[in-house]
């Protein structure tokens, strides 16, 4: 699990590879991600956008930016958490994802909180035999 907190809204991620939905003969691997995100903070806030940079193993980075989560613009109050899963496939056998999400107060202002850097792994690939 990875975590990190910004401004009191931690958010939690832990990458599952999915080997039924893999290919590696055809260079398809594909993983979910479950995300946790906790409101420990006084202020209520709610989840406008998010930000995804996806890296394959060669470096190639791809963006992903859009309104909300999961179709989803989620209002959380102190204490409040809120729970969702989405994926992502990948050329490669392994790589990484970090991002942010933008938020914003009942009183209009708005601040990024960083997702974590998280780690996509993998089968490991077949070794040559000595």
């Amino acid at each position: 699990m990875y975590s990190k907190t910004t401004r009191a809204i931690t958010v939690s991620v832990q990458p599952i590879y999915l080997d039924e939905q893999s290919d590696p003969a055809q260079h398809q691997f594909v993983w979910a991600y479950r995300v946790h995100i906790v409101n420990n903070g006084f202020e209520t806030v709610r989840l406008l956008r998010r930000q995804w940079r996806i890296t394959d193993a060669y470096g190639r980075r791809q963006t992903v930016d859009g309104e909300g989560v999961v179709g989803e613009q989620p209002v959380l109050e102190p204490g409040a958490a809120f729970d969702y899963t989405s994926g992502t496939p990948l050329p490669t056998s392994s790589g990484f994802m970090e991002g942010h999400y933008l938020m914003e107060t009942r009183n209009g202002e708005r601040f990024e909180v960083a997702i974590p850097a998280f780690s996509l792994d993998g089968p490991e690939p077949p070794r040559a035999l000595n």
